[in-house]
């Protein structure tokens, strides 16, 4: 969840009365939000870097808010004050506006065909007439971050450009050139540079260093230019220092740029939503035209209202209350979801604001009808179906044979489910085709590729991390593995097994066969009967020749002992020899 840090006393100024840390606390949970952290600059320091670099650090208290991933509505002060006085109904929810100016005024911006390699969409508004404070000013840089952190993925899927119109001549174009070709002076530098050039500056910058490789890669960079080529930002990098805006800033223009259409018109909207407040017509915002290469043009922001219809009785129901559609219109209406009963006296017709983009079901309405009633206040009722619970069978043998394994001297280990196509394929002298192996279809790092199909590479890999201790090293898991199986609705069947290692100066075959009988002996399945378990000579190229068996029970193999040959030892940077033993306990059930 994004924290979002406000300063107390400016968030009781905006909210027109003062709290006790308790009672704010308490305000935030009847949101659905929580107050993580009071905190202030000069403590956040004094943990994060010790008291010798806090000198200068503010005491102003701060408090860290987390909000829920998809209300991006409320990562600022400004979101967050207008949403809490809307809740406690001490102001309606406000009307976004969208005025188009005269044509001789209206704010153009181009896109050429170029971007399609990059970055082939943008949306663009104006903010006119707005008033900055210096708060008002951090606030509105802090959203930027928090938006490219949170929808826009950081910056891969959209990049936001604030800019003093008043510096600037539209109309604007949007294209992409060769990194050679590009040349302007960027933000809070004081000579210009190349795009190269930018993109080894800031190599080594903490924060732009990790935006780099969205582009770096590309034959052309992303660039807007004015009519006079002055060159506004290179997305999703760097805005130009000729266009920064500051506290005497009276016109903003807004453009993003962006991969991803949908999120581009989001972002815009909670940008322009946000601090309109501030505008000397507060929240309207003037309208600017995007034309496409194939010659279609659109205005943004969209600032779109919809309406959506749903029973009373689904709401009361899906929560668990009785509660009048009156009532649920007033709910509804706290939560800046704007309600009234339809003719028929049972439906209701919301209203979704511009700034409410998690809606998108109707189950997300009844969750914000939930909220408003108070989860505290739905009465607790027990279910109509009488149900009690009892371990998983599965489970319950996994957790009695760990007590026993360890008490016989084994040490459990616990390893990643997923792993590298060498491990158990190549290192265990196993083709991948027979591996039967569920493949990562993106997989992040080579160590990642493939689910497991065997146990025993984790415990390897487990020893050889812990070599230096002393010997003998006596290892075990009982955990899932993943095959490919086409009769199931996902494509794979998850097995229990159990898996042991015994890592010494001599291979200690007898150690595991003694593990096996004594794993057997607490499943009450005896040695060499009918109905019991035997082992039988067999071949594995991942074990020594004429040291490797099966084992069977009631006529069908659940796994195989033996001690493992030395090419795998070594391929898992072992150097003394290893006897394993792994099992499907599944038919023990």
């Amino acid at each position: 969840m994004p924290t979002v840090s406000v300063k107390r006393d400016l968030l009781y100024q905006a909210l027109g009365r003062t709290y006790t840390d308790e009672e704010f606390d308490e305000l935030c949970f009847e949101f659905g939000l929580e107050l993580d952290e009071i905190t202030s600059e000069r403590e956040i320091l004094s943990k994060e870097k010790g008291d010798a670099k806090v000198d200068g650090a503010s005491d102003i208290i701060l408090f860290k808010i987390d909000v829920p991933a998809n209300r991006y509505d409320l990562l600022c002060l400004e979101g967050l004050v207008r949403g809490l006085q809307v809740f406690k109904e001490r102001i309606d929810a406000p009307r976004y506006k969208r005025i188009t100016p005269a044509d001789s005024q209206l704010q153009r911006l181009f896109i050429t065909e170029e971007t399609a390699a990059v970055r082939p969409f943008a949306v663009a508004a104006v903010l006119r007439n707005i008033t900055f404070t210096q708060e008002r000013y951090e606030n509105f840089i802090d959203l930027q971050e928090k938006l490219h952190q949170n929808i826009c993925r950081r910056r891969t899927l959209v990049a936001i450009g604030t800019h003093d119109l008043d510096t600037i001549t539209g109309p604007f174009i949007f294209t992409a050139k060769p990194p050679s070709s590009i040349r302007f002076k960027p933000l809070n530098q004081s000579k210009e540079y190349t795009a190269p050039e930018l993109m080894e500056l800031y190599r080594t910058d903490s924060h732009l260093k990790h935006f780099l490789h969205i582009i770096e890669d590309k034959p052309v960079y992303p660039v807007i230019y004015d009519s006079n080529g002055v060159l506004l930002s290179m997305p999703p990098i760097i805005n130009g220092d000729h266009t920064k805006i500051n506290l005497n800033t009276r016109n903003v223009f807004i453009e993003c740029t962006a991969t991803d259409h949908t999120k581009a018109k989001i972002v815009l909207d909670i940008m322009v939503t946000m601090f309109s407040e501030y505008c000397s017509e507060p929240f309207t915002v003037e309208a600017a035209e995007v034309i496409y290469p194939d010659g279609k043009t659109y205005f943004y922001p969209e600032l779109a209202y919809r309406k959506e219809t749903l029973a009373a009785e689904n709401i009361n129901r899906k929560i668990g209350i009785r509660e009048t559609p009156d009532k649920l219109a007033k709910l509804l209406t706290r939560m800046c979801l704007k309600s009234h009963v339809m003719e028929d006296g049972k439906q209701l017709e919301i209203e979704i604001p511009p700034t409410r983009a998690d809606i998108i079901h109707a189950c997300d309405i009844v969750e914000d009808a939930a909220v408003a009633f108070g989860y505290n206040n739905i009465q607790m009722t027990i279910p109509k179906t009488y149900t009690i619970a009892n371990q998983f069978s599965l489970n319950k043998l996994t957790e009695l044979l760990r007590q026993d394994l360890a008490a016989a001297g084994f040490t459990e280990a616990l390893t990643f489910a997923l792993c590298s196509v060498d491990d158990i394929a190549d290192k265990l002298g196993i083709p991948v085709s027979a591996t039967n192996a569920a493949h990562i279809s993106n997989p992040k790092t080579a160590e990642f590729q493939v689910a497991r199909t065997t146990l025993l590479p984790g415990l390897l890999k487990t020893i050889a991390a812990n070599r230096k201790m002393p010997l003998p090293l006596k290892l075990f898991e009982i955990s899932d593995v993943v095959t490919k199986d086409n009769c199931t609705d996902v494509g794979t069947r998850n097995h229990r097994h159990l898996c042991a290692v015994y890592y010494n100066k001599n291979p200690g075959f007898e150690v595991i066969h003694g593990l096996l009988d004594r794993v057997m002996q607490l499943l009450a399945v005896s040695a060499g009967t009918e109905k019991g378990y035997r082992i039988k000579a067999a071949e594995d190229p991942a074990f020594f020749p004429g040291r490797c068996a099966e084992i069977l029970t009631d006529g069908k193999t659940i796994g195989k002992l033996g001690v493992l040959h030395p090419d795998v030892i070594t391929k898992f940077d072992l150097t003394l020899p290893c006897s394993a033993l792994e099992i499907n306990i599944e038919p023990f059930l």
